[in-house]
């Protein structure tokens, strides 16, 4: 179904030059207007009026189209809290969590630290939220108790308002930035190798108003040094992503601190596993009430679209940054190295919804369920 966002999304490659071509099957190239799949994804997630994250219902949880680990029961809280209290010992620090969605994770670790004497815990908190349904969820969760613990008020800002600021930590602290599953939603370039020549993936319109792939020349310089640099060469069709966009907040992020931390925990893969042969299409998936797809053409501006983490590329970004990396590994490992397994506990009760129960569950499904405590990777960087 066309909507208006799609319309305006139509609208604006309408204004394009014709820099992208379709094939014919004869090996001829016929011009068309295009956009870049990066900028095509950028309108559907995060359009000022309609995008994904900015408009529409809470979208994690039952309700929503995903969860996120925060889901998982409190674990990943509690190893999180003992990361930063590793941290922060000595020093006083300032925590924001970016990418906050409904403030299930942020509430969890504000839970954790009501139980901890108040050295340890953060002097200040903060959230850093696009969706405005989501920073009602995270005010209305956190408001009250970080006023409570930490005698501060709550900050619920958005990306904007955080990227305008000359720094995050107002008063000279540490900070500490929380990066939970925010990466994989950055708009991402798709390229391809086609004919032994690297292109990259645009989108263009139909006269029937149906987006679709075209090919375009690159648009940015960096998708082929990046690709050489990771020492990466595509097989002919092969497709995959490069997330400028990740080491562009990374860079960014690192301007507005003057000294801190980043933990940014997100599914993904050094650059062989990125894109080894089986990964013919790349990671790019599509998420709408709990069902995956690869298809970001439909429900325009109503679904997720998201991609893994190329992390060979953004380490490599944010060493030249400046940053310098503390830890990089499997969740698996992190939430091990935090503690994890002194949480699990014996349980004498039959009864499976007991609170003991559901937690060894918890601990379980975080380390062993569908690999993903392999999947999912844990990067620590700080700026001294």
């Amino acid at each position: 179904m066309i909507n208006n966002l799609a319309r305006r999304i139509a609208q604006r490659i309408a204004e394009q030059p014709e820099k992208g071509w379709k094939d014919d099957g004869q090996g001829n190239r016929h011009p068309v207007r295009c956009i870049s799949f990066a900028q095509y994804m950028e309108f559907c997630l995060y359009d000022e009026e309609e995008g994904y994250y900015r408009s529409g219902d809470v979208r994690v949880g039952r309700e929503g189209d995903f969860y996120t680990s925060s889901y998982i029961g409190s674990v990943m809280a509690e190893c999180l809290a003992a990361s930063i209290a590793r941290y922060s010992a000595f020093k006083a620090i300032e925590v924001w969590e970016w990418g906050a969605g409904s403030g299930r994770l942020s509430r969890q670790l504000l839970d954790v630290w009501a139980g901890h004497p108040a050295e340890r815990r953060p002097i200040n908190y903060g959230i850093v939220e696009d969706h405005p349904a989501h920073r009602i969820s995270a005010a209305a969760l956190c408001s009250e108790l970080v006023m409570e613990l930490l005698h501060h008020p709550l900050q619920v800002i958005d990306s904007d308002q955080a990227m305008r600021q000359r720094q995050l930590n107002h008063r000279g602290d540490s900070v500490l930035v929380i990066a939970n599953e925010l990466l994989d939603a950055f708009p991402v370039h798709r390229v391809q190798m086609y004919c032994g020549e690297l292109v990259e993936l645009g989108v263009s319109v139909s006269p029937e108003g149906e987006f679709h792939y075209v090919r375009m020349p690159l648009s940015d310089s960096r998708l082929r040094s990046w690709l050489e640099r990771d020492g990466v060469r595509l097989a002919e069709g092969q497709q995959t992503e490069l997330n400028l966009a990740a080491a562009e907040w990374l860079g960014a992020l690192y301007e507005r601190i003057s000294h801190g931390r980043v933990i940014i925990m997100d599914y993904g893969h050094e650059a062989a596993e990125y894109t080894a042969p089986h990964r013919m299409r790349g990671t790019l998936l599509c998420y709408s009430r709990h069902q995956a797809s690869d298809d970001p053409f439909q429900r325009i501006g109503e679904q997720d679209i998201t991609a893994h983490v190329p992390y060979t590329s953004v380490r490599r970004a944010a060493a030249e940054q400046g940053w310098r990396e503390a830890f990089y590994g499997t969740q698996k490992q992190f939430l091990i190295d935090n503690g994890v397994l002194e949480l699990l506990q014996n349980d004498a009760s039959s009864n499976p919804f007991s609170e003991t129960a559901k937690r060894n569950r918890a601990v379980r499904q975080l380390l062993l369920s569908d690999g993903m405590s392999e999947t999912f990777k844990v990067l620590i960087l700080d700026k001294e």
